[in-house]
C-alpha cells in the first residue's frame, strides 16, 4: 500500500507522464465505506489495469484507517493538495473566494434551494447543527430564483479559486475523475479543477436521500450514477441534469446482503459480544446525536424494560450506535454490563459484520436512515421509533427524521411497524418475534422500489458506468 505525499506525488507525475491515472476521490466516510467495502474500488482497480489513484479527502486520522483496506491501490491524502502556505497572489485569490463563499457558496445556495423546493421544511431551523438544515445560512443576498441561477453558475465555474498544487498534480497525472459523493463540499475543489482542465468526471450520488436536501449537484459532470429511478428523476427535476447523463445502477450495499451468510458466522459475532445465538436477538440501530439527541434516554428505558422481565421471557438486546456517534459511551452507558445486553462500538469499517447481523437478528429497532432500508432489504421485521423518549413537549426529532420526499415511498408502505410510544415499541418487538414473516411481501416490495434492483450486481453496474467514461488512458486532456 503506497501513501504519496506532495513531493512524492510530483515524482510520480514525472515517472508516469505517459500513463496518467484515474483519480477516485473519497470525500466522506459513508461513501468511502460503500466504494471500498462493496468492492467498487477493487473493481475499478482491476478494470483500469493499474491506473487507479485513490485520493482520501478525509481528515488525516480517518484517512489512515482506510489506507490498509485499499490493497495495492496507491493513495494520497487530499489535504496534501491544499497547502496552507502559498504565494501572495494565490493567497489573495483564496481569500476573495472564501469571502464570496460565505454568502454565495455551497451551503448558502444549498439551503436556499431546499427552502425553495420545501426539502426538509419541518426540520429547518436557525443554527441547526446539520448545516443543510440551518435556515440561517442563506447569506445576505436577496431571495431570488433568478439570482440563485447566476450564483450557481459562479459556484461551479472555471473562474473560481482552485489550489495551484491541486491543479498542477491533476494536470500532470489525472486522465479522469471519479467522485464518490458528488454533493460533498470536500469534492468541490476537485470538480472545479477537473472542469478547468477539461478532465471527464463521473459523479456518484452517495445515498437515496441526497438528491432532495443534501446539497447542490454540479451540472458539469459527464455521468451521474444513482441507485434508483426516483433519484434519476430528482436530478432532472431539481438539479437541471440531462436524463441521458444519469445511470441507475442499484444500491451496491445490497450486493453484500444478496450473498447469504451462514448462521455460524452470526453465532461467532454474538458469542463474541457475550450473547447466545440460540436465543432471540433484537438489534437497536442508533441515529446521530444531531438527529436523535434523546437517544440515550430511550436506551435507558429499553434496558430497564429488559431487566424487568425474567431471562426466559426477554429477548437479548444488541445496541449498535451510529458510526458518527462520538458520544456513544455516555449515551449507551445504561447498556454496559447488563445481562443479555451487548453494545458494539461505532464503526464505518465493519460492513461484513453488519450484513451478517442483518441476515440473522430476529428484529431491528431503529428511527430512520439507511439502516432502516438495510433492515427491509434483508427481510428483517423492523420497528421504526417515531417519538423522542424523555424529551420536553414539542420536541419531534424522531418523527421529523422520517419526513421529506425521500421517505414518501417508505411512508406509504406497510413494510415496518411504527411506534409512537414506548409501549408500541415493546408490542412491535413482541409482534415481530411472534410472526417474523408477517410483512415479508411488503418488505420485498418497498425494497425494490426504494433501493432499486437487488440482484448482487449493483457494484458491477457502477464500475461499468464509471469505466465507460474514464476507462481510456487518453480520456482527459
Amino acid at each position: 500500500m503506497a501513501h504519496i505525499g506532495p513531493s512524492e506525488g510530483r515524482s510520480l507525475i514525472s515517472a508516469n507522464a505517459t500513463r496518467r491515472r484515474v483519480w477516485l476521490v473519497l470525500p466522506d466516510p459513508f461513501p468511502t465505506r460503500v466504494f471500498v467495502d462493496c468492492g467498487i474500488s477493487a473493481g475499478l482497480a482491476e478494470r483500469l489495469a493499474g491506473r487507479l489513484q485513490v485520493v482520501l479527502a478525509l481528515p488525516r486520522d480517518e484517512a489512515q484507517s482506510w489506507t490498509s483496506r485499499l490493497g495495492e491501490v496507491p493513495s494520497m491524502l487530499g489535504a496534501d493538495l491544499f497547502p496552507a502556505e502559498v504565494g501572495l497572489r494565490e493567497r489573495i485569490a483564496r481569500r476573495i473566494d472564501l469571502t464570496i463563499d460565505r454568502n454565495a457558496g455551497y451551503y448558502p445556495l444549498s439551503v436556499r434551494q431546499s427552502l425553495r423546493h420545501g426539502f426538509n421544511r419541518e426540520r429547518m431551523r436557525p443554527g441547526h447543527p446539520n448545516l443543510f438544515l440551518d435556515s440561517s445560512l442563506t447569506g445576505r443576498l436577496p431571495q431570488s430564483e433568478t439570482l440563485d441561477r447566476g450564483l450557481r453558475r459562479w459556484l461551479f465555474s472555471r473562474h473560481r479559486y482552485v489550489s495551484n498544487e491541486l491543479l498542477s498534480q491533476m494536470h500532470g497525472s489525472c486522465s479522469g475523475l471519479v467522485v464518490a459523493n458528488v454533493q460533498s463540499l470536500q469534492a468541490m475543489p476537485f470538480l472545479l479543477a477537473a472542469r478547468r482542465l477539461e478532465i471527464p468526471v463521473v459523479g456518484y450520488v452517495a445515498s437515496w436521500d441526497h438528491t432532495v436536501g443534501k446539497g447542490l449537484v454540479s451540472p458539469h459532470v459527464a455521468r451521474y450514477v444513482v441507485q434508483n429511478e426516483l433519484m434519476s428523476s430528482d436530478l432532472v427535476r431539481y438539479h437541471g441534469i440531462a436524463g441521458d447523463r444519469v445511470v441507475v445502477a442499484g444500491w451496491p450495499q445490497t450486493d453484500l446482503f444478496h450473498e447469504q451468510r451462514p448462521r455460524a458466522g452470526f453465532g461467532v459475532i454474538v458469542r463474541g459480544l457475550g450473547l447466545d445465538p440460540g436465543r432471540p436477538v433484537v438489534l437497536f440501530a442508533g441515529n446521530t446525536p444531531t438527529n436523535a439527541p434523546y437517544e440515550g434516554r430511550f436506551v435507558e428505558r429499553l434496558v430497564a424494560w429488559s431487566r424487568s422481565r425474567s431471562s426466559s421471557e426477554r429477548p437479548q438486546l444488541l445496541f449498535r450506535p451510529h458510526p458518527r456517534d462520538r458520544d456513544w459511551e455516555e449515551r449507551y452507558a445504561a447498556a454496559m454490563g447488563a445481562d443479555d445486553i451487548a453494545t458494539q462500538p461505532p464503526s464505518y469499517t465493519d460492513l461484513e459484520a453488519l450484513a451478517t447481523l442483518l441476515q440473522h437478528v430476529d428484529c431491528v429497532v431503529a428511527n430512520a436512515g439507511t439502516i432502516l432500508l438495510d433492515s427491509l432489504v434483508n427481510d428483517r421485521p423492523t420497528v421504526c421509533v417515531l417519538y423522542d423518549e424523555g424529551a420536553p413537549p414539542g420536541e419531534r426529532h424522531a418523527e421529523l427524521n422520517v419526513t421529506g420526499q425521500h421517505y414518501e415511498e417508505l411512508g406509504r408502505s406497510d413494510a415496518f411497524l411504527r411506534a409512537n410510544t414506548f409501549e408500541e415499541v415493546v408490542s412491535g418487538i413482541e409482534r415481530a418475534l411472534a410472526g417474523p414473516a408477517e410483512l415479508a411481501v411488503e418488505r420485498r416490495s418497498v425494497a425494490t422500489e426504494v433501493v432499486g434492483q437487488v440482484d448482487g450486481k449493483a457494484t458491477e453496474r457502477v464500475v461499468d458506468a464509471i469505466v465507460e467514461v474514464v476507462g481510456s488512458e487518453s480520456s482527459g486532456r
